[in-house]
């Protein structure tokens, strides 16, 4: 099948049953289903065939945060700001196991390419892996000094990578538990990063409103794109390894050619945010989520039916006049908002190295405690 990026990709369905802004996607191996997770706390499975009926998933008390269908598209896992995990069988009857995971909002689920475990990653600043039928925790990885806001196994399962608001990417050895690496060239938080499905490379995207793209085995910086004007909030390669989809806080989905280094397609299908997008497992399709509530699926389209994004993005818009004190007043704010984000980060910092020095003078005093004991 022809690569999505050979021919212009079109809106193919909007997916309508959300209450709030949808936070992640994900394909099920046989693209015959689509999983969305929204703030409304409530996780979607929607059917590809357009006649067939949505199942709409309840039981988490609060924003579903992260989706991810088990290699074999027989379960589905969900994270929440809930601090718990949810295992789901995804068919009518929507049966699901759940699990106290972390102390904290879980940020990210991600299923190991064998099934037999998951990792998550959360707020309190933990990543942990988990043995997928039982639910039992198997180990945490614990180096990140702020929220964890993503985690991904590689392919062949052997590595971990992990994204945060201290603003470094680590790269993780399963078997030793060690961290091989860590990514500090990003100038904000870290918001989401993933493997290429060879392996050798991951993508990760930021607060700054740039992605970058390391080698794993060198680590040395490959690709460095700036082409978002707000953060960028999500991403996902091509199957083939070739392209690459992100989601911004600009209302834009674009797509990089990742062999020639350029940007291919600006997407304007979004009219808020783009929170997440995922391309399916084939490659055939690619999904979005964001503020306006709609998840959305594209497909190529041969040249000549439906229109492309170049005429859509030529479409003449009236200019919208916005008041000089009103545009002074929304740049207060957000400046205002930058300041309070750089005083969490620093206090959430300052308390880390305050628990790690309240955490070594109680293990002085047991070892004063122990020499003093006859």
């Amino acid at each position: 099948m022809a690569a999505p990026c050979a021919e212009d990709p079109s809106l193919e369905r909007h997916f309508k049953g959300h209450r709030d802004a949808v936070t992640c996607v994900d394909f099920s191996i046989n693209t015959k289903q689509l999983a969305s997770g929204s703030m409304d706390s409530c996780l979607m499975v929607w059917h590809m065939k357009p006649q067939s009926r949505a199942y709409r998933f309840t039981g988490h008390k609060d924003a579903v945060t992260c989706v991810n269908f088990s290699p074999s598209g027989h379960l589905l896992a969900s994270g929440s700001r809930d601090k718990t995990v949810r295992i789901w069988v995804p068919n009518v009857k929507g049966e699901s196991t759940v699990f106290r995971a972390h102390t904290a909002t879980v940020r990210s689920v991600h299923f190991c390419s064998d099934g037999q475990s998951f990792v998550t990653a959360s707020d309190d600043k933990t990543v942990k892996v988990w043995a997928t039928h039982r639910q039992k925790f198997l180990f945490s990885l614990s180096q990140h000094i702020n929220w964890v806001r993503c985690a991904k196994f590689s392919p062949d399962g052997r590595l971990i990578v992990s994204a945060s608001d201290d603003k470094t990417v680590k790269l993780w050895d399963k078997s030793s538990r060690e961290c091989v690496h860590s990514y500090c060239e990003h100038g904000g938080f870290v918001t989401y990063v993933d493997f290429h499905p060879s392996g050798t490379c991951i993508a990760a995207a930021g607060m700054d409103n740039t992605v970058k793209v390391w080698d794993v085995r060198t680590h040395r910086l490959l690709q460095h794109y700036q082409l978002h004007s707000a953060a960028v909030n999500g991403l996902s390669f091509h199957p083939s390894g070739n392209y690459l989809i992100t989601a911004s806080s600009d209302s834009t989905l674009k797509i990089l050619d990742l062999m020639e280094g350029r940007l291919l397609y600006t997407l304007h299908g979004h009219q808020g945010p783009a929170t997440t997008v995922a391309f399916s497992r084939t490659g055939e399709y690619f999904a979005s989520g964001g503020s306006d509530e709609q998840p959305e699926v594209d497909f190529p389209v041969p040249p000549g039916r439906g229109r492309s994004v170049e005429s859509v993005q030529s479409q003449p818009q009236e200019p919208v006049s916005v008041p000089q004190t009103l545009t002074s007043t929304l740049e207060h704010i957000v400046g205002q908002l930058d300041v309070l984000t750089q005083t969490v980060s620093i206090l959430e910092q300052r308390l880390t190295l305050t628990e790690d020095k309240l955490k070594q003078c109680l293990e002085n005093q047991q070892l004063i405690m122990q020499r003093a004991t006859p």
